[in-house]
C-alpha cells in the first residue's frame, strides 16, 4: 500500500496532515537533511572565509542556492547516497561534495565536514529548524490565540458571573477577568520561553576540537567555534560538551512548552464548563451535526479535541524533556532516535492550537444565563454582608450570616432583605447593605496591557 494520508499509521501524518502541513519544512526528514546542508555550506564558507581553503565567488553563491532551493530531489539523492554508506550525515557530506565538484572550487571538498563528527551537524540543524519551527508555525498562532482571549476579556469586561469554588456558587466575578486570568498565564510562560537560548554542540567528536586542533594548533578554535555557530547560525555554543549536546536548554524549552500547553488545558475544561452552563453558545454551520443521534447537539468539540491533543503532545514533552538530557559518559545513541520525534508533539500541539482557536470563533454570550444564574444565588451576598457588618463592630456577623445561608435550599433577594431588615442596626446602615446585590458584588479590577 503506498502511503496516503488514509494509509499513514499517525493520524499527524494521516486525518490531520492538512492541519499542521506547516511543520514539514522543520520536522520533515527532508527538512533535515536540508537543516545538515546549510550547516555543512556555511561551514564550508566559513572555512573559506579564515583562509583554511579557497572557495570563489561563484562557488559560495552556488552552494548557498542551493540550500535555499533545496528540493526533493535533493533530498531524495542524499537518501540514495545514505543506501550506501548506511550514514545519514556521511551522506550529506558526499552530496555536497558532488554539488562542488561542478564548481570551480573543487579543490575545496575534503573541508567539508572537516573535523567534525555527525553531532556537530545534527546539534546545530536540529536546534536551527527548532528554533525556526517555534518563530514560524508556534508562536504565531499562539499569540493570536492569547490576543483572542485578550479581546473577548476586554469585551466581556463587565459582564458579572456567578463564581464557582469547588463546584459551588461563590462570590460573583467578572466573566472577562476570568478570561484575563489566562492572558496573564499565557504571557508568563511565552516570557519564560523566550529566555532561553538555543544551544548547540560545536566541537568535534568528543567535544575537544582535538581533529581541529591537531591539523591546525596555531588557530583559536574556541573562537572559532564561538564565531560560527552565533554569528553564522545564531545559536548559543557550549563551552564544555561531550559528542552530543546537554540539551539542558532544549528541555527547559519543551517543558515550557508543556506549562503553556497546562495552562490551555485549564482553559479548554473552563470554556467547556462554560458552554455546559449554557453561559456561551456556539454558532452552528450548515451540514454539520452534532451526534448520530440526536439532532439537537452542538457539542463544544474544539475544546475537546485541544485538550486531547495537549495530553498528547505533553505525554511526548515529558519523555524528552527528561529523557534527552541523559546521556551514558560521552555519549549513546538513545538522543537520535528520540529526537527525532521532536515534531511530534509540536504537531499535536499546533493542531490543539487551530482547535481552540476555532472554538473561540464561535462563541456567542448567553447574557440571561449569566444574569439568572446570579440571582439565583443572593447567599453570595452574605460575605459582602458580614464583611462590613465587622466594620461595623457588629456582634458575630459571620455566624449570623451563616445560619441564615449555609445549606440552605433557596435563598433569595426576599430573604436577604428580610435579614438586613431585621439588623439592629441604623437605617443608613441597611440602606447601604440593600445595594449589595450579585450583579455588582464583583470587586475591582487591575488593568492588563494591551
Amino acid at each position: 500500500m503506498s502511503l496516503t494520508s488514509l494509509a499513514a499509521i499517525s493520524p499527524i501524518d494521516g486525518r490531520y496532515r492538512q492541519q499542521v502541513s506547516a511543520l514539514e519544512a522543520y520536522f520533515s526528514e527532508q527538512a533535515l537533511m536540508h537543516y545538515r546542508v546549510w550547516v555543512e555550506v556555511e561551514y564550508l564558507i566559513f572555512l573559506s572565509d579564515k583562509k583554511f581553503c579557497t572557495l570563489s565567488t561563484s562557488a559560495k553563491k552556488a552552494l548557498r542556492q542551493m540550500v535555499q532551493h533545496f528540493s526533493a530531489d535533493d533530498a531524495a539523492a542524499i537518501k540514495a547516497i545514505e543506501a550506501t554508506t548506511n550514514h545519514d550525515v556521511k551522506a550529506v557530506e558526499y552530496f555536497i561534495k558532488q554539488k562542488i565538484e561542478q564548481t570551480d572550487s573543487a579543490n575545496a571538498k575534503e573541508f567539508i565536514h572537516f573535523g567534525l563528527t555527525s553531532q556537530d551537524v545534527n546539534n546545530t540543524a536540529i536546534p536551527m529548524a527548532w528554533r525556526d519551527a517555534i518563530a514560524q508555525v508556534y508562536m504565531p498562532i499562539l499569540t493570536e490565540i492569547v490576543t483572542h482571549i485578550w479581546q473577548l476579556g476586554e469585551t466581556w469586561l463587565e459582564v458579572p458571573m456567578l463564581s464557582r469554588t469547588h463546584g459551588q456558587p461563590a462570590s460573583p466575578t467578572r466573566l472577562g477577568k476570568e478570561l484575563l486570568v489566562f492572558v496573564e498565564r499565557l504571557r508568563g510562560q511565552i516570557h519564560l520561553l523566550h529566555l532561553v537560548p538555543h544551544a548547540a554542540k560545536f566541537g568535534g567528536a568528543t567535544g575537544n576540537f582535538n581533529a581541529h586542533a591537531v591539523a591546525y594548533p596555531n588557530h583559536n578554535w574556541i573562537k572559532l567555534g564561538n564565531e560560527f555557530v552565533e554569528k553564522r547560525l545564531g545559536l548559543q555554543r557550549m563551552q564544555f560538551t561531550t559528542q552530543i549536546e546537554h540539551y539542558d536548554n532544549l528541555a527547559a524549552q519543551l517543558d515550557a512548552i508543556k506549562r503553556i500547553n497546562n495552562i490551555l488545558i485549564d482553559f479548554a475544561r473552563d470554556i467547556w464548563t462554560y458552554i455546559s452552563l449554557d453561559y456561551f453558545k456556539q454558532k452552528t454551520k450548515a451540514g454539520e451535526v452534532g451526534s448520530s443521534a440526536m439532532p439537537h447537539k452542538v457539542n463544544p468539540i474544539d475544546f475537546e479535541n485541544a485538550e486531547g491533543n495537549l495530553g498528547v503532545a505533553n505525554a511526548l514533552l515529558e519523555h524528552l524533556s527528561s529523557k534527552l538530557p541523559v546521556s551514558r559518559l560521552q555519549r549513546d545513541l538513545t538522543d537520535s532516535t528520540v529526537l527525532r520525534n521532536l515534531g511530534v508533539p509540536m504537531a499535536h500541539t499546533v493542531l490543539a492550537l487551530k482547535s481552540i482557536q476555532k472554538g473561540l470563533g464561535k462563541l456567542v454570550l448567553h447574557n440571561n444565563k449569566l444574569h439568572d444564574d446570579l440571582e439565583a444565588n443572593w447567599a453570595v451576598v452574605a460575605e459582602a454582608i458580614q464583611t462590613i457588618l465587622r466594620r461595623e463592630n457588629y456582634p458575630n456577623p459571620y455566624e449570623a450570616l451563616k445560619d441564615l445561608t449555609r445549606g440552605k435550599a433557596q435563598i433569595d433577594k426576599a430573604a436577604i432583605h428580610s435579614f438586613i431588615d431585621n439588623l439592629a442596626v441604623k437605617a443608613t446602615l441597611k440602606k447601604e447593605l440593600k445595594r449589595i446585590t450579585p450583579h455588582n458584588y464583583v470587586g475591582v479590577l487591575a488593568t492588563m496591557p494591551a
